[in-house]
């Protein structure tokens, strides 16, 4: 592949031999050391082969005293493209600058590829590389790469590793997240274990403190699960953290209201469509007017990166197409809105119980009144129900009166 891009940058020639010796040609090529590729038989005594703009020139010096017919069939290549254009001088200068554009807006950074980020946001990187200078339009050869890492690591402290490696236009930039280490157990403050919500017991373990339910018991709120209290028979009662787990059956009612009759969207057919283009972080738009005042509509913006010749350049064609909608009441069957209610219910059962355990059934019931379907979902759990609250100790001498 760079071999023929430098064949055409070079300019070659495809050429046509005939000779009664045809190999003759060939001999002279290999004398001379002259190169040739692409060589394709018509027969015994003609055949096809290309060669570079400079070795054809000493090929038909040499072959003159050769018996032989050569032909030029067609030349290709940048020297004879541009040759083209030698009495059009607007288009040449302009080819020239287009040219020089190319090569050096290709030291310049257009495009980001972020790599190995899983729970830190890809804007948040690119926002803090933009605090170091490292953006759109940045001159890629002047980057500092341990000024760049130690600068961002001290803005995201989520990161552990960052490097930035810039490939033409492009800057590869691959991170590497903190394994953060695992919460201590406090066991600096006495505090007791109570329930946080109702439930049946499955599995208590105490590791630091007295259990005061046992695997099978139904406890209520605010009860006491795990006591920081210890009464020993040598030194009285003593104080304790009162860590541990209390893993619980629990069962969840939720309810909500979905009304039989909804606005919905019915779409015009109208569509209006606003082009835009985005050259580094600057954006020229088409349009003299982008607002549309009390109308509904949908947009749908789409983003063309612009390249040439393979090379990304700095330059994104943006178009928004805006459909417009009216919002008419449309009648909504029961089942349509059990369904829906069930799936707002579900995903707000999830937000809350997901931090402490796990959803292992549900039962969905709904029943009409009025205009209104009311949609109950039953679920059952198994979760962590244990939360601490602080023991408050008086300090001797406290309370007393003068």
């Amino acid at each position: 592949m760079l071999r023929r891009i430098i064949n055409h940058l070079q300019g070659q020639v495809l050429i046509r031999a005939e000779s009664a010796f045809p190999e003759r040609i060939l001999n002279l090529c290999g004398a001379r050391e002259l190169a040739f590729w692409d060589v394709k038989w018509e027969s015994p005594i003609a055949f096809t082969c290309r060669l570079s703009r400079r070795d054809w020139h000493a090929l038909r010096q040499a072959a003159k005293n050769l018996d032989c017919t050569l032909t030029v069939v067609s030349r290709e290549g940048a020297p004879y493209f541009l040759f083209r254009f030698r009495h059009r001088q607007a288009l040449l200068i302009g080819l020239t600058l287009c040219a020089m554009g190319l090569f050096l807006g290709s030291f310049f950074i257009w495009d980001f590829a972020v790599e190995g980020n899983e729970t830190v946001p890809t804007e948040k990187i690119l926002r803090a590389l933009e605090k170091n200078d490292v953006h759109l339009g940045s001159f890629g050869l002047s980057l500092d790469g341990e000024s760049i890492r130690n600068h961002v690591l001290l803005d995201i402290p989520e990161l552990s590793w960052i490097s930035v490696n810039v490939s033409g236009c492009r800057a590869n930039v691959q991170v590497r997240e903190r394994v953060m280490p695992p919460e201590q157990l406090d066991r600096q403050t006495l505090s007791n274990m109570v329930a946080r919500r109702a439930g049946l017991v499955l599995k208590v373990r105490a590791v630091d403190g007295i259990a005061n339910v046992q695997p099978g018991t139904a406890v209520a709120e605010n009860q006491l699960l795990i006591s920081g209290i210890e009464d020993t028979d040598t030194v009285g009662a003593r104080v304790l953290a009162g860590l541990g787990s209390v893993t619980a059956r629990t069962w969840h009612t939720l309810t909500a209201s979905m009304p039989l009759e909804v606005l919905e969207k019915q779409y015009t057919g109208e569509e209006k469509t606003l082009f835009s283009l985005t050259i580094g972080t600057h954006r020229i738009k088409f349009f003299s007017n982008s607002s549309i005042q009390g109308t509904k509509y949908d947009k749908i913006v789409k983003r063309h990166p612009l390249s040439l010749l393979g090379l990304r350049l700095p330059a994104t064609l943006v178009t928004e197409t805006c459909r417009f909608y009216e919002s008419a009441p449309t009648a909504r069957e029961a089942a349509a809105a059990e369904g829906a209610g069930e799936k707002i219910l579900t995903a707000y059962l999830a937000s809350i119980v997901e931090p402490y355990g796990a959803v292992t059934s549900t039962l969905c019931a709904s029943r009409q009144k009025g205009g209104v379907l009311l949609v109950t979902l039953s679920a059952e759990c198994v979760e962590e129900i244990g939360v601490r609250v602080p023991i408050y100790t008086e300090e001797p001498g406290r309370g007393e009166g003068p």
